[in-house]
C-alpha cells in the first residue's frame, strides 16, 4: 500500500512539473494535449477538461537551437592512428648478436611487426585557419591524425603541443574559412545553469546532448601527473567514449569547457561527465601556439583542504589521523619545496592559505586552476594566516626548473635523431618503471644513432633528470650529455 501511495505522489509531482492539473491522473495514459496561443487546454479520456492559464514566455525559458545548431558546426570528429609494434618472441633480442653486429633478422631472429590500432574523439575549431583543441589522451600516442569536419571533409591534422597535465592538446589542419567557436568565461558559470554538450559519442558524429551545471571545481584525481591541474566543470549532460575533447557550450554558443572525463563503473556515462573549463583551455592553448610547450607557474607548496576545522596526516602506520588547525577554511601548507618562489617570498609549512589576488581559497582545486593561468615570472598576492594573525606575501612564480623565465619547447626529434612516444601502463607495470619515452625510430647521423641505441629502447633520464612522459622535456635546459633507459626484455642501458 505504501508503494502504491510513493508511485502515485511521484506521478502526480511530474504532472504539476509539466504544467497539467492534478486531477484526473489515472487517465493521463490516454489523455489528448492541445494547444492554443493562449491557453493550454488538456482533454481527458472521461470526457474531462482542464486549463492551463500560464502563457509561453520565450525570453523566460532557455532556447537552446541556437548554440546547437551554431556550435555543431565548429565540432569535429578526430580519428587517431596509433602504431603498435610487438615481436612474436616473449624474449627481447639476444646481447649475442649485437656484441658481434650481427643485423636483425639472422639466424631465425624474427624482427618486430607492427599494426595499427585506430580510436576516436572529438575536437574543436577555434580558428579559421584550422587550429583545433581536443583532450591529450584522444591524440596521445599517435602516428597519424585525421580530423572529419561536420560537412563531411577529412584532413590529415598536425600535433601543435600536448599538455598531460591538463590532458589538453593543439591540433591544426590545412584549411581557411573554418567555422570557429569564441571562448567563453567559465569562471562566469552558475550552478544550474543550462549547457549542451556536443562530439562524436560511439561515433556518432555532431551528437548533442543538454544538461545543467552541477558543480564546478571538482578534483577527480585521474590525470596521472605529478603536477596535474584539476578543476572539473561537472554537467548531467549526456558524455560517452568518443566525447572527449568536445565542446561544452553555454546558450550564447560560447566554448566554456572541453569535455573529458566520464565518472562511471561502466565506462559509459551515468548520471555526470566532466569538463576543462574555458579558462585552463585557452591559456594551455595560447603556451602552445606561442612556446610550443606549456608555461606553468608553481608555487613550490603542498597543501590540503581544511575539512570542519581539521586536515589528514599520515600516522605512519599505512592510516591517517585526524588533526586540529585552528582554522574552518583555507589551504593548510603542508610542505614548502626548498628553493621554491613560496620559499623564498616566507611562506612556511603550517600557514594557511585564505586568499590569492583577493579571491577566497576553500578548496585544493580552485588554487590550482588559478595559479594555473600564471605563468612563469607573474606575481601573486597570497594572504596566509599564521598563528592567528593574516599576513600577506607577493610571490614570482617559477617553472618545473625552479626559473622564472619562460621554458622553450626541446625539440626532441633534432636532438636525438628520434621519434618517440609515451610508454603505456603496461610498459610501466611489466618493467618496473615510473614511465619514459619509447624510441620508435631512429635517424642516420642522429645522437641515438651514433650510440648505436636501438628502436624500442626506453628512455627514462637525460642528463641524469627523470622523464617520466613527453611532458617531462621541458625539464631539460641545455645539450644532452647522457640518455639511461631500459629495453623492452628488462635490460638496462646507459649511452
Amino acid at each position: 500500500m505504501k508503494r502504491k501511495q510513493f508511485v502515485a505522489a511521484v506521478v502526480v509531482a511530474s504532472v504539476v512539473a509539466a504544467g497539467l492539473t492534478a486531477w484526473g491522473v489515472n487517465s493521463l495514459v490516454s489523455s489528448k494535449l492541445q494547444t492554443t496561443k493562449e491557453v493550454r487546454v488538456v482533454e481527458f479520456a472521461n470526457g474531462g477538461v482542464g486549463n492551463h492559464f500560464t502563457n509561453y514566455d520565450r525570453e523566460k525559458y532557455p532556447d537552446l537551437t541556437y548554440a546547437a545548431e551554431n556550435s555543431v558546426q565548429a565540432v569535429v570528429n578526430v580519428e587517431k592512428i596509433e602504431e603498435i609494434i610487438y615481436s612474436s618472441r616473449s624474449m627481447g633480442r639476444n646481447p649475442f648478436f649485437d656484441f658481434f653486429g650481427i643485423p636483425e633478422g639472422y639466424y631465425g631472429e624474427q624482427q618486430p611487426q607492427s599494426q595499427e590500432r585506430r580510436s576516436g574523439g572529438s575536437g574543436v575549431i577555434i580558428s579559421p585557419d584550422g587550429y583545433i583543441v581536443t583532450n591529450n589522451h584522444v591524440i596521445e600516442n599517435a602516428s597519424k591524425l585525421k580530423v572529419t569536419l561536420n560537412d563531411d571533409r577529412t584532413f590529415d591534422a598536425e600535433i601543435i603541443g600536448s599538455d598531460p597535465t591538463t590532458d589538453v592538446a593543439l591540433i591544426k589542419i590545412d584549411a581557411k574559412d573554418l567555422p570557429t567557436l569564441v571562448f567563453g568565461n567559465s569562471n562566469d558559470l552558475r550552478l544550474g545553469e543550462w549547457v549542451l554538450a556536443i562530439g562524436s559519442p560511439f561515433d556518432l558524429r555532431s551528437t548533442v546532448t543538454a544538461g545543467i551545471i552541477s558543480a564546478k571545481s571538482r578534483d577527480l584525481n585521474v590525470i596521472p601527473s605529478e603536477f596535474r591541474i584539476e578543476s572539473f566543470i561537472q554537467t548531467d549532460a549526456a558524455v560517452n567514449p568518443g566525447n572527449s575533447g568536445g565542446a561544452l557550450v553555454n546558450v550564447r554558443g560560447e566554448l566554456i569547457g572541453i569535455n573529458t572525463v566520464i565518472k562511471s563503473p561502466t565506462g559509459s556515462f551515468t548520471g555526470y561527465s566532466f569538463a576543462v573549463p574555458s579558462t585552463i583551455v585557452q591559456k594551455v592553448v595560447e603556451d602552445l601556439k606561442e612556446y610550443g610547450v606549456v608555461q606553468r607557474g608553481l608555487l613550490g607548496v603542498q597543501y590540503q583542504a581544511i575539512n570542519n576545522g581539521k586536515i589528514y596526516e599520515n600516522d605512519g602506520k599505512g592510516g591517517f589521523r585526524e588533526t586540529e588547525v585552528g582554522e574552518q577554511r583555507g589551504l593548510y601548507v603542508a610542505a614548502v619545496s626548498e628553493g621554491s618562489a613560496a620559499e623564498d617570498a616566507g611562506i612556511k609549512e603550517g600557514d594557511i592559505i585564505t586568499e590569492v589576488d583577493g579571491m577566497q581559497m576553500s578548496t585544493a582545486s580552485s588554487l590550482s586552476e588559478y595559479i594555473g593561468t600564471k605563468r612563469p615570472n607573474e606575481k601573486v598576492k597570497v594572504s596566509v594566516k599564521r598563528e592567528g594573525k593574516v599576513k600577506q606575501f607577493e610571490v614570482v612564480l617559477r617553472n618545473k626548473a625552479g626559473k622564472a623565465e619562460p621554458v622553450t619547447k626541446f625539440d626532441l626529434e633534432k636532438e636525438l635523431g628520434g621519434k618517440f612516444v609515451n610508454v603505456t601502463e603496461r610498459e610501466k607495470r611489466e618493467l618496473q618503471i615510473n614511465g619514459g619515452i619509447k624510441v620508435t625510430s631512429i635517424k642516420e647521423g642522429g645522437y641515438l644513432s651514433n650510440n648505436k641505441v636501438r628502436k624500442n629502447f626506453i628512455i627514462t633520464h637525460i642528463n641524469d633528470v627523470e622523464i617520466n612522459s613527453l611532458n617531462d622535456l621541458d625539464k631539460i635546459d641545455g645539450k644532452i650529455s647522457s640518455i639511461d633507459g631500459v629495453y623492452p626484455d628488462g635490460r638496462s642501458a646507459s649511452y
